[in-house]
């Protein structure tokens, strides 16, 4: 189990996921039992009320950049900071948690998103661009599934285990009427279709966070340590999670990995994961709350990281999930920008700031853990 430190249009929205969040339903959404419905997009803000619920910082200009995971909730956040606070202007380039790590630690921007943390090595570095002593600290904001999603016509309903995923993704199971396969899905017609397999080809805390499950749940299949940059050989390619999701949509017999948002925008069937639960868990928002709400919180210094079960059987949790930290400096940031930068992650962490993020297909983060970070950043400086 590994420590955390680890498109679309919008208009066609996650209807099914934000009906998972107000009614917490198990098995709605782009789950495997039913194709992702439109959703509605999250409400829009409102200037006036924005205004009067949000602590501006001293305008600036913002260059972000990293998590794919966290794109769509970042997309939400900037739109209601920036209405709100006139003069400053945000810009999160969804490069990758890798590039967005390379781009903080060369000082490209005042802050990272990233699903995997800085190793040991990498927090050293940061000493170069954090002044007065400074290191960076990784606070965590957002959560959400990864979803595996699969194109098989015919197949409405898609059950798999890890190690089933694991021999999946590592080429072992190659046809999906393979036995392994039809002893999970008795009741489906599965066809002779070649599986083709899809992974990121750019370093991803995706990826670190989907070869982190199957390390921890299907050794015996899955050789490989738990890394962000694809391990295995063979399948396809394709660059952040958008395109991922393209390619699995436009290939008969495809499957890859992305997050919720990404399958849904792109009306993908999603595979639900059998735990050893009496029911196999969906991936929703929901099912993710579950399985995050029993991660073990790892405090170090500053830090606030998260430690995700991968090996869950709580009823109703999914367990292949993503947590998206911000990148910051503990003390020495940029003093031109960090004003803005503090009011902006304080805005992000803040009630107001978290309380639509179903809508935009995350899960909920512990409480404790939203309370840890909204402490953590006012001891930043």
């Amino acid at each position: 189990m590994k420590p955390q430190r680890k498109a679309g249009p919008r208009t066609r929205a996650l209807g099914a996921v934000a009906v998972c969040g107000a009614l917490a339903l198990t098995a709605c959404g782009a789950n495997g039992g039913s194709a992702p419905s439109p959703r509605p997009s999250a409400p829009s803000p409102s200037p006036s009320a924005a205004a009067g619920t949000i602590a501006c910082g001293k305008a600036a200009t913002l260059r972000a950049s990293g998590s794919t995971a966290q794109q769509y909730a970042m997309k939400y956040w900037i739109t209601t900071y920036t209405r709100a606070c006139a003069g400053t202007k945000i810009a999160y380039d969804g490069n990758g948690s890798g590039a967005g790590q390379d781009d903080f630690l060369h000082g490209r921007t005042a802050f990272a998103g990233s699903d995997s943390p800085l190793d040991a090595d990498q927090v050293k570095q940061s000493e170069k661009v954090c002044a007065d002593g400074g290191r960076a600290i990784h606070l965590p904001i957002v959560g959400g599934p990864i979803a595996v999603a699969f194109h098989l016509p015919g197949v409405d309903r898609l059950v798999l285990d890890a190690p089933t995923l694991a021999k999946i993704f590592n080429g072992r199971i190659t046809r999906w009427d393979d036995p392994a396969i039809a002893g999970l899905n008795k009741d489906a017609k599965l066809p002779a279709t070649p599986i083709r397999t899809f992974h990121r080809s750019d370093s991803s805390g995706t990826t670190d966070n989907f070869t982190a499950y199957l390390a921890a749940t299907a050794r015996d299949a899955w050789p490989y340590p738990h890394a962000k940059e694809w391990p295995a050989q063979g399948g396809g390619s394709a660059k952040g999670s958008a395109d991922l999701a393209a390619q699995v949509q436009r290939t008969t017999g495809g499957i890859g990995y992305v997050e919720l948002p990404y399958a849904v925008d792109r009306m993908l069937r999603t595979v639900s994961v059998a735990t050893g639960a009496a029911t196999p868990a969906d991936a929703n928002v929901i099912a993710a709350s579950h399985a995050i709400a029993g991660a073990r919180t790892v405090n170090t210094g500053h830090d606030v990281i998260l430690d995700l079960d991968y090996g869950t059987k709580v009823p109703g949790a999914y367990p292949i999930d993503v947590v998206t930290y911000e990148i910051v400096c503990d003390k020495g940031n940029k003093p031109e920008t960090w004003p803005a930068t503090k009011a902006f992650l304080a805005y992000m962490a803040s009630q107001k700031g978290q309380q639509n993020l179903t809508f935009q297909g995350y899960a909920t983060l512990p409480a404790k853990v939203v309370d840890a970070v909204r402490r953590e950043i006012g001891t930043l400086s």
